[in-house]
């Protein structure tokens, strides 16, 4: 009799099968990826179940959008987050070599070397790539503006934004080194503190920074000023309105006069709050909490703008950019606790009411306010600023960069096959494999772009084994190889070095499984089975 194992309905990959299955599934989404690499890439358009559309070549949004069921495939999706998370550059590239590794893999197994040794192959050709790079890169100073304009903008060039990317990396430029940070001797920059926001109207050029926060919130009561200059601003995290009691209890008014007094207390409790906020000379209030009407009228009358219900995060922000403490009680507050700009206003952009805290002094966060002729290119272009910033920030905390256009990896593969020699047997093969995948970015780079993958990659061995210079790539836009750092593409050394790691772990994951089963449940009527039925399995005979 068969004896059952696994539930009915379950299937079962083995050995070669299920490797060859594996990499097949990361091939597929590899290809579908690589025609968006590069200045030249295509674009993808991505339509939901329900009708919304994302037009991109943002590697990270494609796999993220991508409804995808194999679970080797969504090892590389996984590949893509922790890259973008990371890093927040080079995703494509991370995937694009992650399928590679595995499509010269297959070619290894198919001539019986053991997954194993090839797995121990790609560690050390990883290990000896992470070193290569390091004396490799350029060093470069945190407040060198022009090398890391040049940064953001070789990182804005490969999406749809293109056209603008100078004007954009500018932006990104001066925000993150505005945020940065220089305690304990290392420069920190977080690009949380860059709040970055998107309205509808105008075109991208007409994109903003503002050195302070702009809140999607309008001046809470119609009589306050729409202008305060020289704004001396308080954060509050208190509610501004009658605190009603945690347990129940019953006032009874007998008279008119007792209810007169019970409303006359209210009155004088809360112009008591706002005696309290114009004897700290606060002109603007900004509160986490709600705030009463009848405050908010009080307010007015005194000429103090007031905005309510603002976020946590936007709170934390105003902190930082006017150098405001946010205090959670109106005894707390204090002329030492409040925030100052130079001007706080409300503008119209659109339907909307946008309210501008301009030029704070020295801020530690600041806002973008993207602005694009459709929503299609305002999202394209929060995600090109994305990029941007991530790698200025990687630039400014790391202080080094490589050459982009394919020209790092054509002289890591120089330098691996050079190294595979020294790790002689069966993992040499490996090694050789590893280095022959890592040329796959500049290939990918000359195929976007129209060129001969193979005249390219010809000229470009021979520069690099000429040894005159390591930054030959692809120039995509003259169609020919060229020194990279002339053509001022360069990229942060960080994002390499992620993509090596992360693209080389997944490699090795995958291969190392032998084995997949897949259980699927068998299906039950509706209501499971009847009463007084019959086991499972001895129905009709």
């Amino acid at each position: 009799m068969p004896v059952h194992i696994l539930r009915e309905g379950s299937t079962r990959n083995r050995g070669h099968d299920a490797q060859r299955s594996n990499i097949m599934a990361a091939k597929i989404v590899t290809e579908t990826i690589r025609t968006t690499l590069g200045p030249l890439g295509m674009d993808k358009m991505l339509v939901s179940g329900i009708g919304d559309v994302v037009i991109t070549s943002d590697g990270a949004t494609i796999m993220k959008e991508f409804d995808i069921q194999h679970p080797a495939a969504k090892m590389l999706v996984e590949v893509a987050k922790s890259q973008d998370n990371e890093v927040g550059d080079g995703t494509t590239t991370a995937v694009v070599l992650a399928g590679e590794l595995l499509s010269k893999a297959q070619e290894l197994i198919d001539q019986d070397v053991h997954p194993t040794v090839i797995i121990d192959g790609y560690k050390k050709a990883s290990a000896e790539a992470l070193q290569i790079l390091d004396p490799l890169a350029i060093a470069v100073d945190p407040t060198d503006i022009k090398t890391l304009r040049q940064i953001a903008s070789t990182s804005m060039g490969t999406k749809a934004v293109a056209t603008s990317k100078d004007f954009l990396a500018t932006l990104a430029t001066s925000a993150v080194t505005q945020v940065m940070d220089n305690s304990s001797g290392k420069t920190k920059a977080d690009v949380e503190r860059i709040k970055v926001l998107k309205k509808h109207g105008e075109g991208i050029e007409q994109t903003e920074l503002v050195k302070g926060i702009v809140l999607d919130k309008e001046i809470a009561h119609s009589e306050m000023p729409k202008r305060v200059e020289k704004a001396r601003i308080a954060l509050l995290n208190a509610k501004l309105e009658i605190e009603k009691t945690e347990f129940d209890s019953k006032i009874t008014i007998e008279s008119p006069d007792q209810m007169k007094m019970f409303l006359d207390e209210e009155d004088t409790m809360m112009r008591q709050m706002v005696e309290k906020i114009a004897e700290s000379e606060a002109n603007v209030v900004l509160s986490e909490k709600g705030i009463d009407d009848m405050v908010l009228h009080f307010l007015a009358k005194r000429g103090i703008v007031a905005a309510k219900n603002l976020s946590s995060g936007d709170m934390e922000k105003l902190g930082r950019a006017t150098g405001g403490k946010v205090v959670a009680s109106l005894k707390d507050l204090s002329a030492e606790s409040l925030g100052e700009a130079k001007l706080v206003e409300e503008v119209k952009i659109g339907d909307d009411k946008l309210l501008y805290i301009r030029e704070c002094k020295d801020p530690k966060a600041v806002t973008i306010v993207i602005r694009g002729g459709s929503e299609h290119v305002i999202e394209e272009a929060e995600r090109s600023l994305h990029d941007g910033l991530c790698v200025v920030r990687n630039v400014v905390e790391d202080g080094k960069i490589v050459a982009g256009g394919g020209s790092i990896e054509a002289e890591l593969a120089k330098q691996l096959r050079e190294f595979a020699v020294r790790v002689g047997g069966k993992e040499q093969l490996a090694v050789q494999r590893y280095a022959e995948a890592v040329e796959a970015i500049p290939i990918a780079l000359a195929q976007n772009a129209g060129l001969d993958p193979i005249d390219v990659m010809v000229e470009l061995r021979m520069k690099h084994q000429e040894n005159t210079n390591k930054w030959f790539g692809v120039s995509v836009r003259d169609g020919k190889v060229a020194d990279m750092l002339k053509e001022r593409v360069v990229e942060p050394l960080r994002v390499k070095q992620q993509a090596i790691k992360s693209s080389t772990e997944v490699a090795c994951m995958i291969l190392r499984i032998d084995d997949v089963v897949s259980s699927k449940g068998a299906k039950e009527p509706a209501g499971g089975p009847p009463g007084g039925g019959m086991p499972p399995g001895m129905g009709m005979m």
